[in-house]
């Protein structure tokens, strides 16, 4: 499984065509989670246009599953942010999030955000706007 991270999910919304012929081109399963929903429904309301935005999210989000926390993301969540944290380089907690649920699934995070997520351990990651 591929998780898009939100910025991967605001590429395929506005058009990106690398990352939008990245995606069709997998054939594993490819998720979200809940916590880019909420990044993306408020990008949306703080937008310019945010009914027109609300319904481009809600068209989009209902193409793929939404992944939710559950107990082993939660577990993971623990783990990174300790790490991180002793480490002295804590990372914002949607992102820890994100990765947990990735990683409580074995999934990789589709990302242009390395720096961020590479700093949590045995997490995969993809970046569909990296040029082949």
């Amino acid at each position: 499984m591929i998780i898009l991270d939100t910025d991967h999910c605001i590429d395929i919304l506005r058009g990106r065509q690398e990352v939008i012929i990245a995606r069709r081109s997998v054939y594993e399963e490819v998720a979200t989670t809940i916590i880019t929903a909420c990044e993306l429904y408020f990008g949306a309301a703080k937008s310019a246009k945010p009914l027109e935005n609300k319904r481009a999210v809600d068209a989009f989000l209902h193409t793929l599953r939404v992944i939710d926390m559950d107990i082993y993301a939660a577990q993971f969540f623990g783990i990174f942010k300790a790490e991180l944290e002793t480490a002295g380089q804590p990372l914002a907690d949607a992102d820890l999030m994100i990765g947990s649920i990735a990683r409580s699934n074995n999934a990789s995070v589709a990302t242009g955000n390395k720096r961020h997520f590479e700093r949590m351990t045995s997490l995969k990651l993809v970046n569909w706007r990296a040029k082949k």
